[in-house]
């Protein structure tokens, strides 16, 4: 994108950031590694954070008893891991959809709005979900729209955490969230398969659509209100287009935003390879059978590789300074897939439990992919370029489980991560080196 006319210093700051190069020549997530490091006291001293942080605990719990409860819903009644891997997938899939029609949404209305709006529809279909009669493919269905509405949500979040933290705040407050999201999934895998076996399919997703309302009601309690981005262009357009644009003129702006902008497409590209390192999941169902664990092996196979990953970020965002955590990136994105390839060798449920944690520890990588994201996109287009790049993911992520699934019915389980683990190292080399050229020849991009 060219670069603007700019008055001021500030003006011209910001306008070289949203254009993805620096006055100076620098890419963006190169002047941000010479900030300090943060705290996390300093991280949890602002009410705000602290508001999100409970309402993300309570309510990831939730969606991963869920999603454990269908998953193995599935599997038990039909012992197919391409049904299993579908299922799984219907809870990941959707964010692409609703990462690309509806994130634009929280750019054009108050995102404490959009965030109340979309736990209250999503409690609604977690409630009607649990209605005892309701058939398994409805509640796939309905998995499918929770998902779907949890893609504005998260990126209206994700466009409010650098209006509360700043400097390296955000990026501790980053490593913060991480973790939790994936300590939320460690407590919700670990214990879903024995609480969905205790308590049933339906008090599961009963307890899911409370946690929705719980964190409805800490958003209205304690985050501030705050208007639309004054920024934003006028309802009727789009942002850089002309008015009448429509939804699909925004889109494709988001599009060549996010696809253009090389200080925006590189650390996207490096978050997209946990499309390969999480392939374990869709088939933790078959995977923990094989390996004789029954739904606890299930539970643990998954709740591995986030406990790795909440250990990684808040050592690597805590202990590792700014600059350092930019330069291991390509490193640790490429061992966070590689790991997985020594699945080829059969390991038993101790074994494959350890590597699954060690994949988890490198995937600390996406800490510096985040902010180096967040610093290079512009303001009025934050929750659509959040969109877009979640979206991508959670479609990869999706269509990789489901071709695992698939490739499970034929072989081994393990053969097939340590597959995805080969394809995911040889895709992370080839981001690294496309970061190399963008950084040395910026013109080609």
């Amino acid at each position: 994108m060219p670069l603007l006319a700019a008055g001021t210093p500030e003006e011209a700051q910001i306008t070289s950031r949203e254009s993805g190069i620096s006055r100076d020549g620098q890419e963006p997530f190169e002047i941000a590694a010479a900030e300090p490091r943060s705290t996390f006291a300093a991280v949890f001293g602002i009410g705000e954070f602290r508001a999100l942080w409970v309402a993300q605990v309570v309510s990831v719990a939730g969606d991963q008893l869920a999603r454990v409860a269908i998953t193995l819903l599935v599997f038990n009644q039909t012992r197919s891991a391409f049904l299993a891997a579908i299922a799984f997938a219907a809870s990941v899939v959707p964010t692409f959809v609703g990462g690309l029609t509806l994130s634009g949404l929280a750019d054009r209305w108050p995102r404490r709005q959009v965030m109340i709006t979309c736990d209250l529809s999503r409690a609604f279909m977690v409630g009607v979900m649990a209605l005892p009669w309701m058939p398994i493919g409805i509640r796939v269905g309905l998995l499918f729209l929770v998902t779907m509405v949890s893609a504005p949500f998260t990126s209206a979040r994700a466009a409010l955490y650098p209006d509360i933290l700043h400097g390296d705040r955000y990026v501790l407050g980053t490593a913060v969230t991480l973790t939790t999201l994936q300590f939320a999934q460690v407590l919700g895998f670990a214990v879903g398969g024995a609480l969905v076996g205790f308590f049933g399919v339906r008090a599961s997703l009963l307890a899911d659509a409370a946690t929705f309302l719980l964190s409805a009601a800490i958003i209205q309690l304690w985050v501030r209100p705050r208007p639309a981005d004054p920024g934003r262009p006028p309802r009727g357009t789009t942002a850089g287009l002309a008015p009448g644009g429509g939804p699909a003129s925004g889109l494709r702006a988001g599009l060549r935003l996010v696809f253009g902008t090389p200080a925006l497409l590189v650390p996207m590209l490096f978050g997209w390879l946990s499309t390969f390192y999480n392939v374990p999941e869709g088939i933790a169902a078959p995977l923990g059978h094989a390996l004789g664990g029954g739904d606890v092996a299930v539970g643990l196979i998954l709740a591995a590789g986030a406990f790795g990953a909440s250990v990684g970020a808040v050592l690597f965002g805590r202990l590792v300074q700014p600059r350092q955590r930019l330069r291991w990136m390509g490193t640790l994105a490429t061992m966070s897939c590689a790991v997985l390839m020594l699945f080829v060798f059969q390991p038993p449920l101790p074994v494959a439990l350890l590597l699954l944690m060690t994949s988890g520890l490198f995937d600390c990588y996406q800490l510096a992919a985040n902010a180096a994201f967040v610093r290079a996109v512009p303001h009025r287009q934050r929750s659509q370029a959040f969109g877009i790049a979640q979206g991508g993911m959670s479609l990869g992520q999706g269509t990789a489980m489901i071709i695992a699934g698939a490739a499970a019915q034929h072989f081994a389980a393990s053969d097939v991560i340590a597959a995805a683990g080969l394809l995911g190292a040889i895709a992370a080399v080839l981001v690294v080196l496309l970061s190399r050229i963008s950084r040395a020849e910026p013109g080609l991009w």
